[in-house]
């Protein structure tokens, strides 16, 4: 069965929350805490979907304007369906729903840092992040 790919299509918390374990990115959210997980699904404004028949088997869940930037803060593959394009193909449909100026930007797993330079992103070294736990210095 080819996979189908869908824009913004509604998914429960469940489903997302099994394909983060399914991918291995469960190590790197916080899939423990519904009310967050909740509100990731909720409250992201770009979603591309992959489906196998009704099986949820990849997202790229985004944060953007659509003009200028926009934050790619998850790309997951079901493991048994990693290698097969899905991945590139999730992106090339987010690049899809952006304007012609905008910016893909990500943070890469360790993991898989290799993999956004073979595929034409560029590194860029001047990332910063200010974990909830630490509060803006006067």
């Amino acid at each position: 069965m080819p996979i189908d790919y869908k824009v913004n299509a509604p998914i429960g918390t469940d489903a997302f929350i099994a394909l983060l374990h399914a991918s291995t990115l469960a190590q790197r959210r916080p899939v423990d805490d519904r009310a967050c997980m909740d509100g990731m699904v909720e409250h992201a404004n770009l979603m591309i979907t992959a489906w196998d028949g009704d099986k949820l088997v990849g997202i790229a869940r985004s944060m953007t304007d659509f003009h200028y930037a926009c934050y790619l803060s998850d790309l997951a593959v079901h493991g048994d369906y990693q290698r097969q394009g899905i991945g590139k193909a999730l992106l090339r449909r987010t690049q899809e729903q952006l304007g012609p100026q905008c910016k893909l930007i990500l943070l890469a797993a360790p993991a898989a840092n290799d993999y956004y330079s073979h595929i034409g992103f560029a590194h860029n070294p001047r990332c910063w992040i200010l974990d909830s736990e630490r509060k803006i210095s006067d």
